[in-house]
């Protein structure tokens, strides 16, 4: 009869679509030059709560664009040793795309999302 203050906790939805959606807004930045880490750092923030493994994909998704930043950071300084920083900017960006379209896949058939040589910022 009357309001105790608690809200009701809501179910968890699944929703493979915006898992493919979070995967794939790493590559606005092929669009509008940058945003692969602010776009899906917003989605998995607001949807992390309602949306069923939102939270590992979005932690992955995180965990991979920051890694990317560091190599970046990286691959700056080894441009003076033989341009070994400009194949690596070269890796980085085939990289880049890649493994979202890849982990995009994934997440639209259930499956985890793997990013490779990621570390581990968010646990």
């Amino acid at each position: 009869m009357g309001y105790d203050g608690l809200k009701k906790l809501e179910p968890m939805k699944e929703d493979n679509q915006l898992l493919v959606i979070t995967h794939l807004s790493q590559l606005i930045t092929l669009v509008i030059g940058f945003g692969s880490l602010i776009v899906p750092l917003i989605l998995w923030l607001t949807q992390k709560d309602k949306v069923y493994q939102m939270d590992a994909h979005g932690k992955n998704i995180v965990n991979f664009q920051l890694s990317l930043i560091v190599y970046c950071i990286i691959c700056v300084p080894l441009i003076l040793f033989f341009g070994l920083g400009l194949l690596g900017f070269a890796v980085l960006g085939i990289v880049g795309v890649i493994f979202p379209i890849v982990n995009a896949i994934k997440a639209s058939r259930g499956e985890a999302p793997s990013y490779p040589l990621s570390f581990n910022f968010i646990s």
